[in-house]
């Protein structure tokens, strides 16, 4: 523990991440950017100038890569992904490599499990949709997420689908809300496909909208746990609503009132759909909504940069509700490809996008980085496990379907509980707690310790000190390390006397503990 301790201190001191400095910082910046600005980057510029706020430089290849495949995948990338794109002198190579991560399956894994989280897909209390139904639900997510659904089609099927929660995936929207009447499903749809809270509305207001939904039935089937939701059938006679835009409507006997507000909601002339759509895809992406927060659209809190808002729900909107084409056009903006150390100190520079906000790995995506770096061996568990769930050892966490099947690490590092659909249900804040787990724990030394992965790097670099140091700097993080951080490791391992593994393991070690390291930058 004492040699660990002085290994830390030693690496920790030399590769703090920098901040603060004048000029290009390298290894995280470039002087050049790689690409031609796009609309997203004239209107942020425009704002920006207005304020007096000077934007960051561009970052570096080594940190758009890890920064992409995080965004994007959730997921490091491997040691031979980075050094293959660093050694790619195409000048469209950033480009390139956006549209080869929507091809990946981390793709679909990662943005499912977001999407979990907004529909709140857990087996348990207090959402109760049950295993069978989660695996439905998630799979039916995660296939709509591969295979580029429309926007305003995967809401539409959310929205009005009836039938078996086991076989029309969809209905489970209605179970998966905390309560059966018209006002629970009114605030879930309101806060999902809208992006404000209903419970700050006036009482007519929020009456006019739950009449769209109160004519929403659960019925029970021999089957366990199977349940059909459907229109309830005693109830008959018109429907008096009012959509939230203040037009009230008569919906004749028969009609299903839930496709005549999706019919409302979806229609381009209305914004706010696709207001809330961009808003939550820019803050994704970026760790900030244009509206912030990004569920709390209202009239008293307004973007902090209308004229980019209205552009990317423009856009949407023109591309047919293509959610992957609002992630292209943010992912090749120069905006996003910001250095993630500020060049101005206004209180408006994050807000405004100024520089790339840093924040902390998700729970699931940080434990996943850890085991690709060392390999599997993260054990979960459900607390009610109703049936039996067994997840294999080399599972990525981003692909776990149901909320309740969790670890003592994830809860530790702020996963969401999946109980409201709130954004700021997860909780990224760094804490005391999570810093001294990974410098203490036994089970992460163990993981290094023990790790295959890292005997392969030994074995692959033949033992040479400086090989391996820039061979644990790519997995760990995707970058090589500069002449300072090299001449630190390897003095510190000539210092020590000890054998080429416990140089790793320290090293290793050192290196996951690093701001670099466990957070978005």
């Amino acid at each position: 523990m004492k040699r660990l301790f002085q290994a830390g201190i030693l690496f920790l001191l030399a590769i703090s991440f920098a901040a603060g400095q004048s000029g290009v910082l390298h290894p995280y910046e470039t002087e050049t950017a790689l690409g031609a600005p796009n609309p997203i980057d004239t209107l942020v510029r425009n704002r920006l100038r207005q304020r007096g706020i000077q934007p960051a430089n561009q970052c570096s290849d080594e940190v758009f890569i890890r920064r992409a495949y995080l965004d994007v995948l959730g997921t490091l990338p491997r040691l031979e992904e980075v050094r293959a794109f660093l050694a790619d002198r195409n000048s469209e190579k950033r480009k390139a490599l956006v549209e080869a991560l929507f091809q990946r399956e981390e793709f679909a894994d990662y943005w499912s499990l977001k999407w979990c989280d907004v529909l709140r897909v857990k087996s348990e209390f207090p959402i109760n949709l049950w295993p069978n139904a989660v695996q439905a639900y998630h799979q039916w997510i995660r296939a709509a997420v591969r295979d580029n659904m429309r926007y305003d089609q995967f809401a539409r099927e959310l929205l009005t689908s009836s039938g078996s929660n086991f076989r029309v995936p969809p209905v489970n929207f209605y179970r998966a809300i905390q309560g059966r009447g018209p006002s629970a499903a009114a605030a879930a749809v309101a806060l999902t496909f809208m992006g404000t809270r209903i419970e700050t509305w006036p009482a007519e207001r929020r009456t006019g909208m739950e009449a769209f939904f109160s004519r929403v039935a659960y019925k029970p089937t021999a089957e366990w746990k199977e349940e059909i939701v459907c229109l309830d059938p005693a109830k008959t006679g018109a429907v008096s609503a009012t959509f939230p835009d203040g037009r009230r409507v008569q919906i004749p006997d028969g009609q299903d009132p839930r496709k005549v507000f999706a019919g409302w909601l979806i229609t381009p002339k209305n914004s706010w759909f696709a207001r809330n759509a961009a808003n939550r895809t820019w803050c994704w992406l970026t760790g900030r909504g244009i509206i912030h927060e990004a569920d709390d659209i209202r009239s008293d809190n307004p973007p902090a940069n209308p004229e980019l808002l209205a552009y990317l729900e423009k856009e949407l909107v023109k591309s047919g509700y293509d959610l992957r084409h609002l992630f292209r056009l943010i992912l090749n903006s120069q905006t996003y490809q910001q250095s993630s150390i500020p060049r101005s100190s206004h209180g408006d520079a994050a807000a405004l996008s100024a520089h790339y906000l840093v924040r902390r790995l998700d729970a699931e995506v940080l434990i996943d980085a850890l085991s690709s770096v060392f390999g599997p061996g993260e054990g979960y568990s459900s607390a009610i496990p109703e049936p039996f769930t067994y997840i294999p050892e080399n599972q990525r966490t981003i692909g776990l379907a149901d909320g309740s099947i969790t670890s003592q690490f994830l809860e530790m590092f702020g996963r969401p509980a999946r109980d409201t659909g709130l954004e700021g249900e997860r909780n990224n804040q760094p804490s005391d707690e999570q810093r001294l787990h990974l410098l203490n724990s036994t089970a992460i030394q163990q993981k290094i310790q023990r790790s295959r992965r890292l005997t392969e790097l030994i074995n692959a670099t033949r033992t040479d000190r400086r090989r391996l140091i820039g061979a644990l700097y790519l997995a760990i993080l995707s970058r090589y390390p500069t002449e300072q951080e090299l001449a630190a490791a390897v003095d510190y391992a000539t210092k020590s006397g000890q054998a080429v593994r416990e140089t790793a393991v320290d090293l290793a070690w050192a290196l996951i503990n690093t701001k670099e390291f466990l957070f978005r930058h």
